[in-house]
């Protein structure tokens, strides 16, 4: 009798469920689903290998939605999600659904409510806050940092020129953390110089378990994750990261008190004219209103998401740009000519010689929109949306905005989207009519604030590289590059961009 009465409860708990959210039901019918969803479970199946393989299904997804005008529906269990790549879909859900998917509460749980993963409430006001941060003048003062770390890069990769096929990711990901480090905290971590630096590994072990945690669904129930044994190293880690960041704040609070109490009152001012020698953390403490502004966990929250958001993203744009470069060395020999002429003597990089790199530019462009290192963003679907496209998403769904898709969809790049062409960004050829057809760094409200401080690092240390070194690997045969990738919360290549080296004569 009480079996009987169980399995009633238990069916009536599943019409009253499936009732309740029949308008999701009948809105998500109409659209087609790729091959291989099964009954009840969806997609589930094809996400629970490796990020090789978990990539792989998400590219799937991508190009069934290419195949139905931008759009295709995934169920992940009773989840519903929907993979867009449409840029005109994508163009108003940018600027409407601005609050990010429950699984960035994996993230949330490392660095708390950051910028980049804050609740929309909280994101308003730091944004206002972040972006004049990123002003062009401070952006100009970090190349100093750039510049820097990017000779030290070179006296690093120096011991292996000219030897076998290495993996110059650890090498590019330390130089990025330095920079971040020193730009962001204005603390030198020297992360080139210990490969084992706390901070850095850390940071890696965290980024691996969170990844595994939003794609396998086991390990995604708090109760369940605390039993297991990669959570006691996780709670070590984010010890680690919250220590050194609050340790930093608590100092430059210090540091700044010392400063003000030194100087007479009628000097004591806060503005971005007086941003020599500053870094990020002196101007989110003056620009959020010094000790009635920002309290030492917000600060904690907001520069530990510059910190892990530009440490990778950077690191990942340089292996990728550098991994086509070996594989089409005519293209090479284009940007070397460029730096040739640009710069005409032994002198370093300055700051005025990136803006004549068009060249480069253009090949980061292209590296950009075909291997993005954010190649898919999730956003929530709070109230029901119609799109230009005549689809409706229901409310409780998930958009996943498939920026992999937008960059390689032939409906708006042409028959010749897959191929690796950075003459395709000159601007007599560039004729993009929807803003979210590239956008590498996201679009709308929510986009990178950024985006200039990473191309400045990215063209400050490939000048300085392609000047010296030629990067040699196996030529590809033909316009499309063959690199296989895995989704490591970022995209990556596989094999860790693996080349050589040679040392290039005056």
């Amino acid at each position: 009798m009480i079996v009987y009465t169980l399995l009633v409860v238990v069916v009536l708990w599943i019409v009253l469920y499936r009732y309740r959210r029949r308008r999701m039901y009948k809105l998500a019918s109409v659209i087609p689903a790729p091959s291989g969803e099964l009954p009840v479970i969806g997609i589930a199946r094809q996400m629970a290998g490796n990020t090789e393989d978990i990539m792989l299904s998400l590219q799937r997804f991508s190009y069934s939605a290419m195949q139905n005008d931008g759009i295709s529906r995934c169920w992940l269990n009773h989840i519903l999600y929907f993979v867009i790549c449409n840029p005109v879909d994508l163009e108003v859900i940018l600027k409407t659904c601005l609050e990010k998917d429950d699984l960035h509460r994996f993230m949330r749980k490392v660095i708390g409510n950051g910028g980049i993963f804050a609740p929309v409430p909280m994101w308003r006001r730091r944004r206002k806050i972040m972006i004049p941060a990123f002003s062009p003048k401070v952006i100009e003062i970090f190349f100093e940092v750039f510049s820097e770390h990017s000779a030290n890069l070179l006296e690093k990769l120096a011991k292996k020129a000219g030897i076998d096929s290495f993996s110059i990711y650890p090498y590019l990901s330390a130089y990025t953390l330095d920079s971040v480090c020193e730009t962001a905290m204005g603390v030198k971590i020297n992360a080139q110089n210990d490969s084992n630096a706390p901070f850095l590994t850390s940071l890696n072990h965290l980024l691996d378990v969170v990844c595994k945690r939003i794609f396998h669904l086991w390990l995604q129930p708090d109760w369940l994750f605390k039993l297991l044994p990669h959570y006691s190293k996780h709670e070590a880690c984010i010890k680690v990261l919250h220590d050194f960041t609050d340790d930093v704040i608590k100092k430059k609070r210090a540091e700044l008190k010392k400063d003000n109490n030194l100087q007479p009152k009628a000097d004591v001012h806060y503005n971005l004219e007086d941003y020599r020698r500053k870094n990020l953390l002196d101007l989110l403490i003056s620009l959020s209103g010094c000790e009635k502004g920002y309290t030492d966990v917000e600060l904690r929250e907001e520069i530990l998401t510059l910190t892990i958001a530009g440490t990778d993203t950077t690191a990942i744009c340089l292996g990728f740009t550098l991994q086509l470069l070996a594989k089409y060395p005519e293209i090479q020999d284009k940007v070397y000519e460029e730096l040739c002429d640009v710069l005409d003597s032994k002198r370093p990089v300055a700051r005025d010689d990136l803006q004549k790199l068009k060249y480069l530019e253009r090949v980061v462009k292209e590296s950009l929109r075909l291997f993005p290192p954010v190649p898919f963003v999730i956003r929530k679907v709070e109230t029901e949306i119609a799109l230009p496209s005549g689809r409706v998403l229901p409310s409780g769904s998930g958009i996943v905005v498939s920026i992999w898709g937008c960059h390689r969809d032939p409906k708006y790049w042409g028959p010749d989207a897959e191929h690796f062409d950075p003459d395709r960004f000159l601007p007599e050829r560039l004729n993009l009519k929807h803003t979210c057809s590239f956008m590498p760094f996201s679009s709308g409200p929510r986009n990178c604030v950024a985006t200039q401080y990473v191309f400045t690092s990215i063209k400050t240390v490939l000048s300085t590289l392609l000047r010296n070194y030629k990067v040699i690997g196996e030529p590809e045969k033909g316009p499309i590059p063959r690199i296989k990738v895995k989704l490591n919360l970022m995209m990556k290549a596989v094999d860790d961009y693996q080349f050589r080296l040679e040392k290039r004569k005056n």
